[in-house]
């Protein structure tokens, strides 16, 4: 078992690695996916299945994937994750120079925890539009090297830093990328894209490679643990896991920003991939639901080690005690839809934890809660506690991650049937 989650934590380190931003971790995911033989499909194209293993993307920056069992079923096994991160967004036509810095203007993606920005060596990544062959064609980009920095106030010239965090995102945040009689942005770009760029979508990441700490490697130090430990453990619980039923895993973007995006989990890409497959399956698509089970996966806030105020009195998470499940005001869950994991996870010897927060500070959107607009489901939603959420960089356990990705494995295998408030799980 050490040796399994050893390889478990550096596989997902390499993984963080390469998935900077949605557009290079749905490349990522679909990496993962051709290699277990799974086939793209376009939404665009009249569908004829051919095999068990597809998956689809959508505007680049969303996946689905799906497994077919070998017989037939009308049960969905669906997890759905995130794959957006809080990030500093170029703005189009954004450089400029100031003193003789060359700088770029940029937006908050997301709700950055500003300070948590600065002094850190930053990259890009996204997605650049180009014309070649007089067509269009998109580009999935990773720089990888660092190319930015948002340099804070000296405290000798602003003597109030440590009591006024107060950080303006027009003024405070925005990077310096060279001293601006060297370079331009065109030239910086060329160096990296020889075609002509007409748009893009760049994201400024941290790209500092995460590391674990602790006298057992129990602590992961990283950037975009929100929401990166979810995709990983849910895509390799999706390709290690056997199913009678539909296995479903997703990966939507723009959970940070709302999900209200034609690739977002608040867009018909679920339940348009849903009833195409039901279709081929010739299986009826409302019983089909009514007999599924969605698992929605996102992170939740640990108690602070020098805040503790800001923990709920009862429904407290720590660090290293497994898998949360989240019951907030705005989250899924239920006591039929936590019961039946609670028991999964009690049969297996999974560790988790309830989680609740304070009723005074508020908690996000959940993806589950989203996606049920559109896929009526009965759906929970759990994560793992963290510290520092929408830093550039975050603190989280390792075990919790593992555990995680335990439950998921085992919900896929299992089979949950829920009929009158009878619950059988095998």
């Amino acid at each position: 078992m050490m040796n399994m989650k050893k390889e478990f934590n550096d596989n997902l380190k390499k993984f963080i690695i390469k998935s900077t931003c949605s557009f290079t971790c749905v490349k990522e995911i679909e990496e993962k996916l051709k290699e277990k033989g799974y086939k793209e499909l376009l939404e665009q194209d009249v569908w004829k299945l051919n095999g068990n293993k597809f998956y689809i993307i959508r505007n680049d920056a969303s996946i689905i994937a799906i497994e077919l069992p070998e017989r037939k079923s009308n049960v969905f096994s669906i997890i759905t994750t995130h794959c957006d991160t809080p990030s500093l967004l170029l703005k189009p036509n954004g450089a400029y120079k100031k003193e003789n810095y060359l700088k770029y203007n940029v937006m908050p993606y997301g709700g950055l925890l500003n300070y948590g920005w600065l002094d850190h060596p930053l990259s890009l990544a996204g997605r650049i539009i180009v014309k070649k062959d007089n067509k269009l064609k998109t580009k999935i980009i990773d720089f990888k090297k660092t190319m930015l920095i948002v340099p804070s106030v000296a405290i000798h010239e602003k003597t109030d830093s440590n009591t006024n965090l107060d950080l303006n995102m027009q003024i405070d945040l925005q990077p310096i990328i060279s001293l601006s009689n060297k370079n331009t942005w065109d030239d910086i770009l060329k160096k990296e894209v020889k075609d002509e760029i007409i748009d893009y979508d760049l994201f400024a990441y941290n790209n500092i490679e995460p590391v674990f700490i602790g006298k057992s490697n129990e602590i992961l130090v990283s950037p975009r643990i929100d929401n990166l430990t979810s995709v990983y453990s849910g895509l390799e619980s999706f390709l290690n896991s056997k199913s009678d039923n539909i296995k479903v895993f997703c990966s939507f973007n723009n959970e940070e920003i709302g999900s209200l995006t034609i690739e977002g989990a608040d867009s018909n890409f679920l339940i348009d991939i849903l009833k195409r497959i039901s279709s081929h399956l010739n299986i009826d698509i409302a019983s089909s639901l009514s007999n599924s089970f969605i698992i929605s996966s996102d992170n939740t806030h640990a108690i602070h080690p020098n805040h503790t105020e800001y923990a709920d009195d009862t429904g407290v998470c720590y660090l290293g005690d497994g898998v949360a499940i989240i019951k907030e005001e705005v989250s899924t869950t239920n006591a039929l839809s936590s019961s039946i994991i609670k028991a999964l996870c009690n049969k297996h010897k999974i560790k988790y934890q309830d989680s609740t927060a304070k009723n005074d500070i508020s908690g996000g959107s959940t993806l589950s809660g989203i996606s049920l607009r559109h896929v009526s489901v009965m759906s929970i939603d759990v994560g793992i506690p963290q510290l520092a959420m929408h830093s550039s960089i975050e603190t989280c356990s390792t075990k919790d991650i593992y555990e995680l990705y335990k439950m998921m494995y085992i919900f896929y295998e299992s089979n949950i049937k829920i009929k009158k408030g009878n619950i059988e799980i095998n």
